[in-house]
């Protein structure tokens, strides 16, 4: 379980995950070893998976983000999702309940992306029916955060 230090060194890596182990250890007010010990053990121990750069997509020429709704063929759930999540355009993809399989978020290009995106991934063998909505406007977009 994370305590409060944890909590305060995740909140500093979620801000700014290049931010050094001896700010962090300013910020947080504990020793650098601390500091250097904990987020080993957290990496260690899969609390912290990784560090990445978020891109803009509007500055990168990402202009379509989209939610799509999957029906799939019973029995080739996984099989499918795993065709789909090969695609670059593709970056989250999830089993849901309701009234589809899976649902698939995605960004594409231009409209000609979009429709080649459709034509020939959301199409593929096994997928029974598709729904795409086209997002308008982003009102939030981050990565997870710790629970309170």
């Amino acid at each position: 379980m994370l305590d409060d230090i944890d909590r305060k060194i995740i909140t500093v890596l979620g801000k700014d995950a290049r931010t050094s182990l001896r700010k962090i250890s300013e910020l947080v007010d504990v020793s650098l070893g601390t500091v250097s010990n904990r987020v080993k053990k957290m990496e260690k121990k899969g609390i912290i998976e990784g560090y990445s750069v978020i891109l803009n997509p509007d500055h990168i020429g990402w202009e379509l983000n989209v939610v799509i709704g999957l029906r799939i063929q019973k029995g080739r759930l996984i099989e499918i999702q795993e065709k789909i999540a090969t695609d670059s355009r593709v970056y989250g993809v999830y089993d849901v309940t309701g009234d589809f399989d899976s649902m698939i978020l995605a960004r594409a290009k231009n409209r000609k992306d979009l429709d080649d995106l459709s034509k020939n991934v959301l199409s593929i063998d096994g997928v029974e029916r598709s729904i795409t909505h086209l997002v308008l406007n982003t009102v939030k977009e981050k990565t997870a955060s710790l629970p309170e």
